[in-house]
């Protein structure tokens, strides 16, 4: 990797974004994160995206594992997967740096099908990989974010960029993932249906046999290429998702613990609070009053 573009993309970077820990939509499909300090652990479900960090460290936890990238490094995320991210690494003097580009399946698969590549991947891929950078990828994502300076090219050069950046993916480290998230019937598109229901009815008890014909699959298959895109079974997911959500509604402070864990799709208050507090190491209550503490104004973040 050329050091003088690695520079470059940091200095665009940091033109266009303040180092306040905050993700900063600057394109439809572009956010850009910069802070001094590392950030506590924020819990979320990310959609399908390649993400990278232009300075800095970044942790993704998903069920018992940890992804590591940092300077150099991106990762790209397949499918909805509820996550554990934080900054690690960042200071004053050299603050972290990172994008996000979302990754629109209609968009890969237009690619695909003009390029001729729309071939399956043989082998299941995961759903989050990190890889290195390179010159190919880092040059387009340059000249995309200078568009910002000049916000009259937008419209016309963003799309073609967006494509480059696209291809550079397909062609990269993790392009058998990229190629799946364009493929309507992949495994894990279909896997992705799947989920998709989950998040939607993430209330209601699962039935795997549903959710195996949802996505085309048996139930054993389906089991096996569920954990293999998510590293959860499907029970544990749905209890991710549950839990982010009852924490969304806790920052509010509209209703109380236990009304949040019925909502959420819990029988038991106290089994919601063992979990909760089993996921997110405070008591659903403690932690509400701590979120909503950490967004008055002059209160920063708890670690």
């Amino acid at each position: 990797m050329d050091v003088s573009l690695l520079r470059e993309l940091q200095e665009v970077i940091s033109r266009q974004v303040m180092a306040d820990g905050a993700a900063h939509r600057v394109l439809p499909c572009v956010t850009l994160m910069s802070t001094r300090e590392p950030t506590p652990s924020i819990a979320e479900v990310a959609e399908p995206m390649f993400a990278l960090v232009a300075q800095g460290a970044k942790r993704i936890g998903i069920a018992d594992r940890i992804f590591d990238y940092r300077t150099g490094q991106y990762l790209i995320v397949s499918v909805d997967l509820p996550l554990k991210a934080r900054v690690v690494e960042a200071a004053a003097e050299a603050p972290f740096l990172g994008l996000g580009f979302t990754l629109r399946p209609e968009e890969i698969a237009t690619l695909l099908l003009e390029t001729g590549t729309a071939q399956s991947s043989r082998t299941d891929p995961p759903g989050i990989a990190v890889s290195d950078l390179t010159d190919e990828l880092i040059e387009p994502l340059i000249r995309l974010l200078r568009l910002l300076e000049r916000p009259d090219d937008i419209p016309v050069l963003a799309p073609a960029i967006e494509r480059e950046i696209l291809w550079r993916l397909i062609n990269g480290a993790q392009g058998a993932m990229v190629r799946q998230i364009g493929l309507a019937d992949s495994r894990m598109a279909r896997i992705g249906r799947a989920i998709k229901w989950i998040r939607d009815h993430y209330a209601e008890a699962i039935r795997i046999e549903e959710l195996a014909r949802i996505a085309y699959m048996s139930v054993t298959s389906f089991h096996r290429h569920f954990r293999g895109v998510t590293s959860m079974t499907p029970i544990q997911y749905q209890k991710q998702i549950r839990l982010q959500t009852a924490r969304s509604r806790l920052m509010s402070g509209a209703e109380n613990v236990a009304e949040i864990g019925f909502a959420v799709g819990y029988d038991s208050a106290s089994q919601f609070s063992r979990e909760y507090r089993r996921l997110f190491g405070q008591s659903p209550g403690t932690d509400g009053r701590n979120l909503r503490q950490s967004k008055e104004p002059g209160v920063g973040p708890r670690q």
